[in-house]
């Protein structure tokens, strides 16, 4: 039996260690904990009881220090106060390797999918309402009790997410524990530790509950909710869920120091080419292309290039992926060109782009860029900000953000402080002031709805600043009629409907939309409103290259880069006070998907690659920005 017992505690360690150490679950209670796994053993009701706390009554007489304590213990939810204390008459010790319990979890969701469950999963939203104080009666969900327990969820939600998967299945995942466990209450001195554990055999996650230290019989059962954060700001920020208060900070968002780009640099272990002469090249040279770009091989036909299958022979390197040595390609093959810039990461990761952007429009960033927020470096900026324009009766609908994920995934649009905390904890994140007034377009079938516009432009070199952008613009709607509420209704409020099951995917050719645009605002010709494009992709790559690398990008003489910047326009006043449309730069994408320019314009990378790796642009579909 002891054979077998062993063997099982080290098929769960293969499994499951590397999560258990980097939840610093001690190594004492791994053993226990498997075999509770395995025998699904919730014995935490043979330790704990859940106890109601009355108010106090103003006229009996407390100690004032209790009365003290008693105020700052954050109860979650609305309802009645509620705390764990040990009931076992024997106590807890923590050396115990049996001190370790599991704790089910009551909702599992996505918050794309909060709503929908709530609606129709029967039975779920009479217990999330229950479990948060919020008063429910009949059987039949309605709106006001969901859209309460959707407000309220941020006091209980819990969040993990899979390190293995496609994209939508690594999108961070929320859990509400059971009533055990989400009444367990906050203290800046915990008894307990929590971590959620995805027990692979069951493909099922539980909240791993152990001691900090002995407890006897009547002792709290309390956990950290800001675990892990020691900055005393950061703390009350990450706890204003529970405790609320206006912070008095400034809200001003300065450029971070040099010392964060070179962490960057780092972190993304990128290696800088040493300085090299600019390559000059045959007038007739036929150029060798490596690439694994099947766009490319499919579509590029200008008679002054090739494919080779062998990197070694090529004289221009189309990668899919992000090339990272570059001073190994500097020092090694310096004539080789390559169609990616060290360090332009700058402008196409999110938080990166609004750091930058700032050097344009000062601490609150240019107008073409919408206010943004680094939640994991300027999280008490941004609540003092939200604070302030809560006061000022200003709009307060913001959307998170993934630093680095493309097609709206884990991207979510609410006017909830709570919301936008918690939602720092999932994954690296920014928020930016959500458009309330955005330029509409009057569609036919549906009404009023947002679009937005994708150009492709060509960064031929840093120094000198040369960028071009392609002629064709593309354009995505929303397929429903735009107003600030339902804001979890992905088609009201996002436009990419390439990736969601059934939805319409609404296309309009540019040389169509121009005049159906002009018709719908005949004060706003396209040419002065795309001026005003170019104007911003223009500073947006002068403030980009203005530094040396790492704080800018890297003027590398055998680079080039093709970008998509998403924009949208919105309704804006100018300096004299004039109506005008405002164009919101959204993201700039690395290497973006070209399908539909291959599709509609054969001749696109043709365009591309004479313009940036022949400086050849007559007879090219392109405009020079800079």
């Amino acid at each position: 039996m002891a054979g077998e017992g062993e063997e099982a505690l080290a098929a769960f360690v293969a499994l499951h260690g590397a999560a258990l150490r980097a939840s610093r679950v001690p190594t004492q209670y791994w053993e226990s904990l498997s075999r509770k796994l395995r025998g699904e053993i919730f014995d935490a009701g043979d330790y704990f009881g859940i106890m109601q706390v009355e108010e106090v009554d103003e006229e009996e007489e407390v100690d004032e220090e209790m009365e003290e304590q008693f105020k700052k213990k954050p109860n979650p939810g609305n309802g009645p106060c509620f705390k764990v204390i040990v009931t076992n008459e024997n106590g807890l010790q923590a050396s115990n390797p049996d001190s370790v319990f599991l704790v089910d979890h009551a909702w599992t969701f996505r918050v794309e999918h909060a709503r929908h469950q709530l609606r129709h999963v029967p039975g779920l939203l009479h217990r999330m309402a229950n479990l948060m104080g919020i008063p429910f009666h009949g059987e039949i969900p309605d709106e006001g009790s969901i859209e309460h327990v959707l407000q309220e969820m941020w006091k209980y939600s819990q969040t993990y997410q899979l390190s293995q998967g496609t994209a939508e299945e690594k999108v961070p995942v929320w859990y509400i524990m059971d009533e055990f466990g989400s009444r367990i209450q906050h203290s800046d001195q915990p008894s307990f530790a929590a971590a959620p554990l995805f027990y692979m055999p069951q493909q099922i996650a539980y909240t791993v509950l152990w001691p900090l230290r002995d407890l006897e019989t009547g002792d709290e059962v309390t956990r950290d909710y800001a675990h892990g954060e020691t900055d005393r700001l950061i703390r009350k920020c990450v706890l204003l869920p529970w405790v609320p208060e206006l912070l008095d900070v400034s809200s001003s968002t300065p450029e971070p120091p040099d010392e964060h780009y070179q962490a960057i640099l780092a972190e993304n272990k990128e290696k800088l080419p040493v300085a090299i002469n600019p390559p000059v090249y045959a007038k007739d040279k036929v150029f060798k292309v490596f690439t694994d770009i099947p766009q490319v091989l499919n579509s590029l036909t200008h008679p002054r290039f090739v494919f080779t299958d062998n990197e070694g022979e090529a004289d221009i390197l189309y990668n899919f992926s992000h090339f990272k040595d570059y001073r190994k390609l500097s020092e090694e093959r310096p004539e080789v060109m390559v169609n990616q810039f060290p360090c332009e990461n700058l402008v196409t990761v999110k938080d990166c782009l609004a750091s930058i952007a700032r050097r344009a429009g000062g601490p609150d960033g240019p107008r073409w860029l919408p206010r943004t927020f680094n939640l994991k470096t300027e999280l008490p900026q941004f609540i003092s900000c939200f604070q302030q324009r809560d006061r000022r009766g200003e709009d307060n609908h913001w959307i998170c953000k993934p630093w680095n994920l493309a097609r709206s995934l884990d991207t979510h649009i609410t006017n909830n402080l709570n919301s936008i905390i918690r939602h720092r904890e999932s994954s690296p994140k920014v928020v930016c002031k959500y458009i309330e007034e955005p330029v509409l377009f009057e569609r036919e079938d549906v009404g009023l709805v947002k679009f937005d516009v994708r150009y492709v432009v060509l960064l031929r070199s840093v120094q000198p600043l040369r960028l071009h952008s392609y002629d064709v613009f593309w354009l995505r709607f929303s397929n429903r009629v735009f107003s600030l509420d339902d804001l979890d209704d992905y088609e009201k409020h996002f436009t990419v409907m390439n990736y969601v099951p059934g939805a319409t995917l609404k296309q309009v050719h540019c040389e169509d939309f121009i005049p159906l645009f002009e018709k719908q605002y005949p004060e706003y010709p396209w040419t002065t409103v795309q001026a005003s494009i170019f104007e911003a992709f223009a500073e947006l790559f002068q403030v980009a290259t203005s530094k040396p690398a790492p704080l800018g990008i890297c003027n590398y003489p055998s680079s080039r880069a093709i970008y998509a910047i998403d924009l949208m326009l919105k309704w804006d006043t100018s300096r004299d006070g004039k109506r005008i449309m405002q164009p919101q730069i959204l993201e700039v994408n690395f290497n973006p998907d070209c399908d539909r320019a291959c599709k509609y314009h054969p001749t696109f990378f043709n365009d591309v690659f004479s313009t940036l790796f022949l400086d050849e642009t007559d007879n090219c579909h392109v405009t020079r920005i800079v």
